[in-house]
């Protein structure tokens, strides 16, 4: 069975962004991509970028040689910060590079020494980059206001003002150098353009630049036809999620089950009337809002699933009748706990009952038959009716 969908996530990246399949014969297919398109959206939910389709979270390469309690010798070189020192110093400081991290992170853990190591090279290059780390677990409410949905986030922030995108390629000394030397090359650049320019490509990078972390996804499902569902969850290969950050609002702009219904059978099908079936049973949730006003909160939908067989007229009948699917969908809000990544779920249930609509009309000659056979009785009682009346009426001998 072929699930259409088109869905935007109103607060979510799209290189976080996966859909899981599951169903009760065990079937579990995690992180589908195939025949799935995302595009980046602005805050208006209007497609920016495209992502790609079939997108793959690529591994990222890591340091392992470097020894925390070595480097740790000659002092602490990624300074911590919390609540309260975080802003003083990135006022203090032109740039400044932040870990936001959580103890509990497992790629937290084996970034801490590459993350010393790279603050030590810094300080021994002597380069005007500040590097430190917060710790999320501590100052939560600094982390909610940064917005850090994954754990380890590298942000890198210049006069106080967030530098977008985030960092998200190799978490190495080396690929960390490289990061930083192409920023500082960049702004210099901007520095020595006259006055007008730089203001001119300042305000078009501005504009062309959108970090907005929606994502609208694209595409079908090939699922079996038992009971099952689909989920959308906030998930990365190189990232522990945030669960109190991981927001599945969304807009469903279209959802349907079955093949792809042309517009000339639509049209066909329009003609019917509605008591008897309508196209808007077959997608009961396009134009729907799910938002979630709450942390630890997501919507999960109910969809019970009609199939419905339409013979719109001789040319479409048996195996060549049009098969569509009419749904009956309930949504309701769920909690979850604290430690739980929210999930947005939609649940299918085929319901066993079948409904066959059958459009019938008469042929030309059955047709010509029934006129004739109007015509014909026509006659006949007009005749009958004649010859009752003259026989009441008809002048009597006397």
């Amino acid at each position: 069975l072929r699930i259409n969908f088109n869905m935007t996530l109103l607060d979510m990246p799209c290189e976080y962004a996966t859909i899981d399949v599951v169903d009760v014969l065990g079937t579990r297919n995690d992180n589908v991509t195939l025949n799935i398109n995302k595009w980046q959206v602005d805050a208006q939910g209007i497609r920016r970028q495209y992502e790609g389709q079939n997108p793959q979270q690529k591994d990222l390469a890591h340091d392992t040689h470097h020894d925390l309690a070595l480097l740790h010798r000659n002092g602490v070189h990624a300074v911590p910060m919390d609540q309260d020192s975080f802003g003083p110093w990135l006022q203090k400081n032109e740039y400044v590079f932040v870990d936001f991290y959580a103890p509990w992170c497992v790629w937290c853990q084996r970034l801490e020494p590459v993350w010393e190591a790279f603050a030590e090279k810094m300080a021994i290059d002597e380069m005007p980059v500040s590097v430190i780390k917060v710790d999320c677990v501590s100052n939560r409410e600094l982390c909610m206001d940064q917005k850090i949905q994954a754990f380890p986030m590298l942000r890198l922030f210049k006069h106080g003002e967030v530098q977008p995108p985030d960092y998200r390629s190799d978490r190495t000394v080396e690929a960390l150098t490289e990061f930083v030397n192409t920023r500082l090359a960049k702004d210099e650049v901007l520095s020595l353009m006259p006055a007008h320019e730089r203001e001119a490509h300042v305000e078009q990078a501005k504009a062309e630049r959108d970090d907005h972390p929606g994502c609208m996804m694209s595409g079908f499902l090939l699922v079996n036809r038992v009971p099952g569902n689909f989920h959308v969850e906030m998930r990365s290969k190189n990232h522990n999620i945030n669960p109190p950050m991981a927001n599945l609002s969304l807009v469903v702009n279209s959802l349907t089950f079955g093949p792809p219904i042309e517009r000339k059978m639509e049209r066909r099908i329009n003609s019917i009337p509605d008591e008897y079936f309508t196209m808007k049973n077959t997608r009961p949730m396009d134009g729907n809002y799910y938002v979630n006003d709450k942390l630890h909160k997501a919507f999960h939908h109910y969809i019970k699933v009609v199939s419905t067989k339409i013979e719109v007229n001789r040319n479409y009948v048996g195996n060549k009748a049009f098969q569509a699917y009419q749904m009956v969908a309930s949504s309701q809000i769920m909690n979850y706990q604290d430690t739980e990544t929210p999930e947005a779920r939609f649940s299918y249930d085929l319901s066993p009952m079948s409904v066959t609509i059958i459009r019938k009309g008469k042929r030309f000659y059955e047709f010509i038959t029934s006129m004739c056979a109007l015509i014909g009785g026509t006659f006949t009682v007009v005749g009958l009716l004649s010859g009752f009346l003259n026989s009441i009426f008809k002048p009597k001998k006397i």
